[in-house]
């Protein structure tokens, strides 16, 4: 009886330390459990209920005021000033520079790229109704940026373009679209953002995923919606829309050319309680709309290029491809076991 009671306490002091090492990246523990071993479009609604919940920070009102503070931790350069993404010509001082409103203090127009920062919906709020919590003030898309640069903006939607009006140093740029797919007008940041940003809109159509039907049908006419979000929850882009993010998440990856991502996800989510997946897993996008949707997500060992064996039966006419093995040699359709073909793996039977 002993004995067995030994044994039973044993076993749970494995389960234990099990769970007590079962940990996500970025010191998030057990965050992403629930989603663990989901696929494709059953992964995002699975991190959509974990992500969606968090500290709203009181009311509209205040939450939004507190931007201004929070954008102090996570959104500061290494030399203390702000962090612009729109204009590499700033060297903002936080509060000092901060958009005072629609007139300075001597009631001149603050148009000047340079002049102030404010506070930018990298999605635009209007696609979602203005000034509706939660998405009105969260951080996760909410960027302190050049005042001027981000009016220029607008409203209009990501893509990219030979520019017709540009920022200072061809830093950021609007124009009519050349990315396949669109041919209206767009905004294109800069190379060293783009994987930034395509990762923010990620979060936003995984977050906000149940809202997404009902931002298309009641915003679609707001410049910028119709060519962004489908009217679905999944995919939730539009295919043109996904697929160049898809391409600038992968050019850009997280942290490059300069770590900025994790802190900043770290930092916001010491204010607001809630994460941004894309950044915590770099590449989770190919595991809900690429290459690796049917690959299990695992939130404690996950693998941003995982193996894909594909089994094909003996009537697949593999042997209408040259076909290797493993240690690269050329082999028929008689052979038995892991073969690469088409720079795939499969497993003939």
């Amino acid at each position: 009886m002993k004995r067995r009671y030994l044994l039973t306490t044993l076993v749970i002091s494995l389960v234990a330390v099990s769970n007590l090492y079962a940990q996500g990246p970025n010191d998030s523990g057990t965050y992403y459990q629930a989603a663990d071993g989901k696929k494709g479009a059953e992964l995002k609604t699975a991190l959509c209920a974990i992500i969606f919940s968090r500290n709203e920070g009181g009311n509209l009102s205040t939450a939004y005021n507190a931007a201004w503070t929070h954008f102090r931790t996570t959104d500061a350069r290494s030399d203390g000033k702000v962090w612009d993404m729109y204009s590499n010509i700033t060297n903002y001082v936080f509060g000092e520079d901060q958009d005072p409103g629609n007139y300075d203090k001597n009631g001149d127009k603050k148009k000047a790229e340079g002049k102030y920062y404010n506070r930018e919906h990298s999605w635009p709020n209007s696609w979602f109704g203005a000034k509706v919590m939660p998405m009105y003030t969260d951080l996760h898309h909410v960027y302190p940026t050049d005042k001027s640069v981000n009016e220029d903006r607008g409203n209009l939607p990501f893509g990219e373009t030979n520019g017709s009006k540009n920022s200072a140093n061809n830093f950021s740029k609007i124009g009519t679209c050349t990315y396949p797919g669109y041919t209206g007008k767009v905004f294109e940041p800069n190379d060293a953002y783009k994987g930034d940003f395509a990762r923010t809109y990620f979060y936003m159509v995984t977050c906000y995923e149940e809202k997404l039907p009902d931002w298309y049908n009641n915003y679609s006419s707001k410049e910028g919606v119709a060519p962004t979000i489908d009217g679905s929850t999944y995919p939730g882009l539009s295919a043109w829309q996904l697929e160049m993010l898809m391409k600038w998440a992968a050019n850009d990856p997280v942290d490059q050319p300069e770590p900025k991502e994790t802190a900043r996800n770290n930092a916001v989510y010491a204010v607001q309680s809630n994460r941004n997946p894309f950044i915590d897993y770099p590449g989770l996008e190919n595991y809900i709309w690429g290459e690796y949707k049917d690959v299990a997500f695992s939130y404690d060992n996950y693998n941003p290029n995982p193996t894909i064996i594909n089994v094909v039966q003996d009537d697949e006419r593999m042997f209408d491809n040259v076909m290797y093995n493993m240690a690269g040699q050329i082999v028929d359709k008689s052979y038995k076991g892991i073969v690469i073909m088409k720079g795939k793996k499969f497993f003939n039977k």
